[in-house]
């Protein structure tokens, strides 16, 4: 470490993560649809909670994050998804 500006060392290795570019599944895969009758599809954008992953996590472009939460709402609603998983069981 070397001294610079008055007595604060400086520190030359504090990268230590390398962050992979996300990308949005959606966006990439035209295969891939949101519709709020596949829960497969949804439940990896849920936590074992129950509760919706944000953008940032997942990596989804922002129109296709409003259509997943969308999706998810709508799946919650009619019974197919829950809106939060029991603990403990």
């Amino acid at each position: 470490m070397e001294k610079t500006n008055g007595d604060r060392p400086v520190r030359h290795s504090q990268r230590k993560f390398f962050h992979r570019k996300k990308f949005c599944r959606f966006c990439t895969d035209s295969n891939l649809k949101i519709d709020y009758k596949y829960p497969a599809i949804l439940n990896n954008f849920v936590t074992e909670r129950g509760k919706i992953m944000p953008r940032r996590i997942t990596g989804n472009c922002a129109k296709h994050q409003r259509e997943l939460a969308v999706a998810i709402k709508r799946a919650r609603a009619i019974a197919i998804m829950p809106f939060v998983v029991a603990e403990g069981k």
